[in-house]
């Protein structure tokens, strides 16, 4: 008995390895110029928080007639830090609450970009979220 077998067309290791070494190349090249807009990406979860952190201290103005220091004052719970194996990429805390003001922040707890500055942004009682450090 005779067996046929049909040689079936492929790559060989050293070509892979070639494609893979243009690929290393090509992400080298193009890695810079993408951690700005993955700095900007992450940055959207402190503005949201911030947002969710301004609407409870409005709720709770109107309930009080003042603004709290705490966050549990206002029923805000931070989520997990990566660093406490969440997901959260900021921490946030009041840092400054009187009868007719208050200022929050969000700070990085991973420097997104590896330039040793951390991204930090606040908000205050009129709702605008403000980036104070670029990251």
């Amino acid at each position: 008995m005779k067996k046929y077998t049909k040689k079936l067309p492929s790559f060989n290791l050293q070509e892979m390895l070639i494609v893979l070494a243009i690929i290393g190349i090509l992400l080298l090249i193009a890695l810079p110029n993408l951690m700005p807009l993955i700095t900007k990406a992450k940055s959207v979860e402190a503005q949201t928080q911030l947002k969710a952190i301004y609407n409870a201290e409005k709720q709770y103005y109107f309930m009080y007639s003042k603004y709290s220091n705490e966050l549990s004052e206002i029923d805000f719970e931070a989520p997990k830090t990566v660093q406490e194996n969440g997901t959260a990429n900021y921490s946030y805390e009041i840092i400054q609450a009187t009868n007719n003001e208050f200022k929050a922040r969000a700070t990085a707890v991973t420097d997104f970009n590896g330039n040793g500055i951390f991204n930090v942004w606040e908000i205050d009682q009129n709702g605008n979220p403000k980036q104070v450090t670029n990251d």
